[in-house]
């Protein structure tokens, strides 16, 4: 039998956004500006393939080995030195917790909305307060970046599917349910934390056809 383990728009997997699991960084070295990681998951070995893209923090990585111990997988991951750069996966050292998602496959439902896992940028947390067991959190986006986020569209932070509740110039606010909270690594930030963050690619496509439009 066949088994179709990636879902592929473009030629590149894709996520929904929706986090299943905390990886930790249990080894990091960077030889010649390339970063080599080794992640610790939850997710079953049998699910894991050399060459499959997995998303953390939002950024899709290639797994180049994997391996099981007790009820934890392990697997081997390269950042490139442009990731390394433009994200927070630089930041990454032993301990360092991220957010999981492995691609989509075509039995999968697109519980969020379509992540590429191509970062475009960071955004800064400017605060966070909680309201009715909730949690708001108020980032400013790059300049470059903001104009392609708007009130009740999509926005990734760190890997995650959420909905813009308000803009306000460069600035932004989400809000986070108390199941997104404990289940994801935004628990662990606070201000001042920065966030990989992926606009909608449809804002994109949109700004595009209107320079042709407008010749």
């Amino acid at each position: 039998s066949c088994k179709i383990s990636i879902f592929i728009v473009n030629g590149s997997a894709m996520f929904t956004g929706i986090i299943t699991d905390i990886g930790e960084v249990v080894e990091c070295e960077v030889k010649n500006g390339l970063m080599r990681a080794t992640i610790q998951s939850h997710f079953p070995l049998d699910s894991i393939g050399i060459g499959d893209s997995i998303c953390h923090d939002g950024c899709c990585l290639t797994v180049l080995k994997m391996w099981q111990d007790c009820e934890s997988s392990f697997y081997d991951v390269d950042i490139s030195p442009e990731s390394i750069e433009l994200t927070t996966l630089g930041k990454w050292q032993k301990g360092s917790r991220m957010n999981l998602e492995q691609s989509l496959t075509l039995q999968d439902k697109l519980g969020g909305h379509l992540v590429s896992g191509h970062v475009d940028g960071q955004a800064q947390i400017l605060a966070i307060t909680e309201e009715s067991e909730c949690f708001k959190i108020t980032l400013r986006a790059p300049r470059e970046l903001a104009k392609y986020i708007a009130t009740k569209g999509s926005v990734t932070l760190n890997g995650i599917s959420l909905t813009v509740n308000n803009v306000s110039g460069d600035d932004f606010s989400i809000m986070l349910i108390p199941h997104t909270w404990e289940h994801t690594n935004f628990h662990l930030l606070k201000p001042k934390s920065i966030v990989n963050l992926e606009v909608d690619r449809f804002a994109r496509y949109a700004e595009r056809l209107l320079e042709y439009a407008n010749g």
